[in-house]
């Protein structure tokens, strides 16, 4: 299955009017975060694809699962969801480093995956395994992540690596500048892909 994972910012490459032919053989779109619902809105009405979000931590208005339905995307912090086999875990948000909307200490981030723990264990009885992806905005702590506080990464995603060994985790929230940037980490099982503007993964294998 090919994913097409976006974040952060809109790209000319997928905003534009060749986004059908450039993305033909796209199955599934995955939003870490922190873009306009419009552009997503775009995304989803072109590609006729499932579509699975979080929000980042400067989605600072008041917004609802409720009010983007007619989006036909499906918000998917705290929530799992199984779609084209794929078992996918979402937990939004940013590091807290002004009290703003959508961000989270460590600790409440344990307690978010902690609310998602039974049905990973159901995942594990029924699929033989917890999950496949685990979509988030903000980066595990040490991987991808900054050192100014608003761009640290969560302890709490480096125990769920440890704990649930997704085979993916996608995040967004950190902006690649550079070609030469590090965009994927391998972390024991699972591969850690910033999803930075776009990026297009194969999962064949899972």
């Amino acid at each position: 299955m090919k994913i097409l994972c976006v974040s952060d910012q809109i790209d000319p490459l997928v905003y534009s009017d060749s986004i059908i032919d450039r993305f033909a053989g796209v199955d599934l779109i995955l939003s870490a975060g922190d873009l306009p619902m419009d552009y997503l809105d775009f995304i989803v009405s072109s590609l006729n694809k499932p579509l699975f979000y979080v929000f980042g931590n400067h989605h600072t208005e008041k917004l609802t699962k409720k009010a983007f339905q007619g989006y036909g995307a499906i918000h998917a912090d705290s929530a799992m969801y199984r779609e084209g086999g794929l078992l996918i875990a979402g937990l939004g948000g940013s590091i807290r480093y002004n009290r703003g909307p959508n961000q989270f200490t460590d600790f409440q981030m344990y307690l978010k995956i902690i609310k998602l723990i039974p049905r990973l264990l159901l995942n594990r009885l029924f699929h033989k395994r917890f999950a496949d992806i685990l979509l988030t905005h903000a980066p595990p702590k040490g991987i991808h992540d900054r050192n100014d506080l608003c761009h640290q990464g969560f302890k709490a995603f480096l125990w769920f690596i440890k704990v649930f060994k997704p085979k993916y985790l996608i995040h967004g929230h950190i902006h690649l500048y550079d070609l030469a940037d590090i965009r994927r980490t391998r972390l024991m099982e699972t591969e850690v892909i910033n999803a930075y503007s776009h990026y297009v993964i194969d999962t064949e294998g899972i």
